[in-house]
């Protein structure tokens, strides 16, 4: 391998600019169609409230933030592109959107995409009270692409763009249902108090065997000695050479897309890597995650695999993760509020530390959104199964690494690699501004391993989500229609999953109880 990246996180220091939106033209072919191919909500159930937005007349766009035309017709022509994947992160933080060819994208035709993608299960079904969060009349979103997120698909075979759209109602005013939205809230927050966060993603992921029945388990894949792995082979150099092709190209890739990453390790499982991403701006990385997940699947593709970003995707392997770590800059000083004029945590990374602390409970299904989720955050798999705290200590929730002041950080490692990082970093970030606003106190910071002590957060979908709701004030920082209808799509799908019949049931009650 040429790329000598095995090595820690990077420090946390620094902040990326954050940019602001930009604009385009209409169709030709729509990816994550949410018409004709899984049911279509019934309108039998619609009610009476209003959804997201509630026009009472055909109105114009004039309200609607323009885009920064200019700098991405200046981009698509220096980079010779003939379409342009236009691109919205739905529930799950998967891409909803439109291919467009260049010269359409650049036209003054606007894009649209109906509101009803934003709340879909991740099977691709409607809730029963879908229309409680949406138009009966199933409203389009207006979209506005962010020029500071184009990017190249290397993939593709001709010169193609991508670029992150944000979403707006006909009146102007930013969607409530998209997970992008919600977390430029929150960074509005923080923004109105002085303060700038600053984020560190790190992403777990599996290869593993082509796989087209999902009724058999799956396995490592072959690398290029033509064995499978077997062995517990952390931070192996070796073991990440199996896959060397396939790595260089997703290094090629991540660097083509302009994507912060650093430095790649073997995790504990068999053919389970870890890339760790330099710190940035929140919703930078957050849009990079997004994207480098794509990369990944696609890149595995390429070499006859799948990569997986599944929580717990074998049985007798661990899970993965997408840990945050996390920094608070003030803007008038650029120093970082967690750390004392000697480098010791301050008043407000202990008051941050407790936020985090209060709200996981009620923001659990933030970290852990799926059904599979919960098989992570399970005892002894080396996974966070309660509230704790400690000072370089990975068995707690929340690890506060070795570093000098300028690095001080929090580490939360509840997300799961399958979160959607929009709404993992907003849960994140929202908590630690509600523990400084309230001066709450955090436990003892935990001496020993963590995760022999008891549970103390939900262990299923359902517990989860039913927590989400219970707190006023995360309604009122992340939106209230939001949380209302998160819980809606995500115990739909966990009653979806209840209805099927697993293979140990029949193993074992069939003729036993």
């Amino acid at each position: 391998m040429t790329r000598g990246r095995i090595s820690g996180v990077g420090c946390m220091a620094g902040i990326m600019p954050l940019a602001g939106p930009v604009m385009p033209s209409d169709t030709v072919r729509v990816f994550g169609c949410p018409r004709g191919v899984m049911s279509e909500p019934s309108h039998k159930a619609a009610s009476s409230k209003t959804g997201a937005y509630a026009p009472q007349h055909a109105v114009g766009t004039s309200k609607v933030p323009t885009a920064d035309m200019a700098t991405i017709e200046a981009w698509l022509r220096d980079h010779k592109i003939s379409e342009v994947e236009c691109l919205v992160p739905d529930m799950t933080g998967n891409a909803r959107g439109k291919f467009i060819p260049a010269h359409q994208f650049t036209a003054s035709r606007e894009i649209k995409l109906p509101e009803s993608i934003m709340v879909q299960t991740v099977t691709g079904e409607y809730t029963d009270d879908h229309w409680d969060f949406v138009e009966p009349t199933d409203t389009d979103m207006l979209l506005r692409p962010d020029a500071s997120t184009l990017r190249m698909v290397p993939w593709a075979r001709e010169p193609t763009g991508q670029v992150i759209a944000d979403c707006y109602t006909a009146d102007g005013a930013p969607h409530p249902l998209s997970t992008r939205n919600v977390l430029r809230y929150v960074l509005g927050l923080y923004e109105a108090a002085g303060l700038k966060p600053v984020v560190a993603p790190e992403v777990e992921f599996y290869l593993v065997n082509k796989n087209t029945d999902p009724d058999y388990e799956l396995m490592p894949p072959k690398g290029r000695s033509g064995r499978r792995e077997v062995a517990r082979l952390s931070y192996s150099i070796d073991a990440v050479a199996e896959f060397e092709d396939f790595v260089e190209d997703m290094y090629d890739f991540a660097d083509q897309q302009k994507l912060d990453v650093d430095t790649l390790i073997h995790e504990n499982g068999a053919a389970q890597l870890e890339i760790n991403f330099n710190h940035g701006d929140p919703l930078a990385m957050a849009d990079q995650v997004f994207v480098f997940k794509r990369t990944v699947r696609e890149t595995a593709q390429r070499y006859n695999m799948y990569a997986t970003f599944m929580a717990k995707p074998m049985q007798r392997e661990p899970g993965s993760a997408l840990h945050i770590h996390q920094s608070v800059i003030d803007l008038e000083t650029g120093k970082n509020i967690f750390a004392t004029a000697e480098g010791k945590p301050s008043q407000a990374m202990m008051e941050y530390m407790a936020g985090l602390q209060r709200y996981t409970p009620e923001l659990i299904s933030f970290y852990a959104p799926n059904v599979n989720s919960y098989r992570r955050l399970a005892p002894d798999i080396s996974a966070p199964i309660n509230l704790s705290w400690g000072f370089d200590n990975r068995t707690t929730a929340f690890r506060v690494p070795n570093s000098d002041s300028a690095n001080l950080r929090i580490e939360n490692r509840f997300p799961g690699a399958d979160a959607n990082p929009y709404l993992a970093i907003t849960a994140s970030l929202a908590s630690g501004l509600l523990g400084m606003r309230q001066h709450l106190e955090p436990t003892a910071p935990h001496r020993g391993t963590a995760n022999e002590d008891s549970v103390g957060v939900a262990r299923t979908l359902e517990e989860g989500v039913r927590k989400l709701n219970d707190t006023p004030e995360l309604q009122a920082m992340i939106g209230e229609l939001f949380m209302r209808a998160y819980a809606a799509v995500k115990l739909d799908e966990f009653e979806e999953f209840n209805r099927v019949i697993s293979s140990w049931e029949r193993e074992h009650l069939l003729l036993q109880v």
